[in-house]
């Protein structure tokens, strides 16, 4: 029967299986534009991470990857989490684990490590405090410590470097391998292309196209500079997904991709056949043993205090 399903009719059939079930679909601003027209929210991880806390639903469907979907599954335990492709994985999520985290804050006693999202239940228990790209300095901030340990994004970790020079920030060697396959020469050259615009980046890229970047956020923060800024073009130093939402929210600017390398392949596995079929058989549901969940909830938690 689901073959047969064009998208207008999944689409009705998605919103009819909300209703009857209480289910919300949250969608992270990487998913193709068809998954976030039918969202209930839309954002970067951060929001979704607050929203999972106050939504009021039976059932959520995060369309993202693993770690979005288990994040939501520890800071709202009572609610069944579902992730409609269940394969859909993080590379640099999986650079880092337990045993290698462990080894690495042996060798820097007395540093608190700060944990970026993009990583398994497992090594957020074994953190202090987590961070998303849009509060990561903040975080930073907030820590009574000279020295922090950074996990896993090296690239944010060397953000963050300098945006709090006073602190010493020890950085483990992950990145992810989507915004690292930009190299610099790649905004050189869209500058000569549109001189006019904006390169508006993500900390996830390496230093040296960062550096070269007139602005550096998260997804959401781009989206908010690009809509308050005054320029009818703009170049985006991050994943697609956000230009369904930067051309929707202003039809009369142009985005342009920095580099055709930023297509992350696991957050486009997801379709509305998938959100389908998840609604409908409650299947792919995600669980995590409690002992983890009660240490990544303190760190979620934690992240979630710091304004």
């Amino acid at each position: 029967m689901t073959m047969e399903l064009t998208d207008i009719r999944l689409i009705e059939e998605i919103k009819r299986l909300k209703k009857e079930k209480n289910a919300i679909v949250l969608a992270h601003n990487y998913q193709i534009p068809e998954i976030q027209d039918i969202a209930d929210i839309v954002g970067d991880s951060l929001k979704l991470s607050q929203e999972a806390v106050n939504v009021d639903a039976d059932i959520i469907v995060m369309s993202g990857v693993h770690f979005m979907a288990e994040s939501v599954k520890i800071l709202s335990p009572e609610k069944k989490v579902l992730l409609p492709v269940y394969d859909a994985g993080c590379p640099m999520a999986d650079m880092v684990d337990v045993d290698g985290l462990r080894e690495f804050k042996k060798k820097h006693p007395n540093a608190p490590v700060v944990c970026y999202v993009n990583s398994s239940a497992e090594v957020k228990a074994e953190s202090d405090i987590c961070c998303t790209s849009s509060n990561a300095v903040n975080i930073v901030k907030s820590l009574d410590s000279d020295k922090v340990l950074f996990v896993p994004d090296k690239n944010l970790g060397n953000y963050i470097q300098t945006q709090v020079p006073e602190k010493e920030i020890i950085v483990w060697e992950g990145f992810c391998i989507t915004h690292h396959r930009v190299n610099p020469q790649e905004i050189d050259a869209v500058r000569q292309q549109h001189p006019d615009a904006p390169v508006l980046a993500h900390p996830e890229c390496r230093p040296e196209v960062v550096a070269k970047a007139d602005f550096v956020g998260s997804t959401s923060e781009i989206i908010k500079k690009a809509g308050k800024m005054e320029n009818k073009s703009f170049v985006i130093g991050t994943e697609m997904g956000v230009l369904h939402q930067l051309r929707t929210n202003n039809p009369g600017k142009k985005f342009y991709l920095l580099s055709p390398a930023l297509i992350c392949f696991n957050m486009k596995k997801t379709t509305l056949k998938d959100i389908y079929n998840a609604l409908l058989k409650e299947e792919k549901e995600i669980f995590v043993k409690e002992e983890i969940q009660r240490g990544a909830l303190k760190s979620l938690q934690r992240m979630l205090q710091v304004k």
